[in-house]
């Protein structure tokens, strides 16, 4: 159950992230989340998106360097708590979170984390064990 992120390096410098979004766009490629972390000279743009092959291919065209990483996608109530349910028995099984991002789902009253475990496999096997619906790649690409 795991889902497939772009990752793209891009130069801290104006009019580049437009120019991935531009590129995105004119391919047909729908952005379902993202994330932009940067620092002084560069940033590292995550991005689930709809058509994974096709993006690496067009950004890696116009000169960009893309990676595919695995993350996980986990559905979780609108509410509360609702991020303490997931962290909490990750937490109390040693697992770390090297970073995460989400959206929400309106529509559904639901949100929808994305996380980079240090340890994916025995990640999935803990939210499994407590009752958190892991979403899989197809249920993400088109939410």
């Amino acid at each position: 159950m795991k889902v497939e992120q772009i990752s793209v390096f891009l130069e801290n410098r104006a009019g580049r992230l437009a120019e991935v979004a531009e590129i995105l766009g004119k391919n047909g490629i729908n952005i379902r989340a993202l994330s932009l972390a940067d620092t002084t000279d560069f940033g590292i743009l995550r991005l689930i998106v709809n058509d994974r092959e096709k993006a690496k291919e067009v950004l890696k065209e116009a000169g960009f360097t893309v990676g595919i990483t695995e993350v996980v996608a986990v559905e979780v109530d609108d509410e509360p708590g609702g991020l303490a349910k997931i962290l909490t028995p990750l937490s109390e099984e040693g697992i770390n979170v090297e970073y995460m991002y989400a959206f929400v789902e309106k529509s559904r009253n639901k949100a929808v984390l994305i996380f980079r475990f240090e340890n994916t496999d025995k990640a999935i096997e803990v939210l499994a064990k407590n009752n958190i619906t892991i979403l899989d790649g197809e249920q993400v690409y088109s939410l």
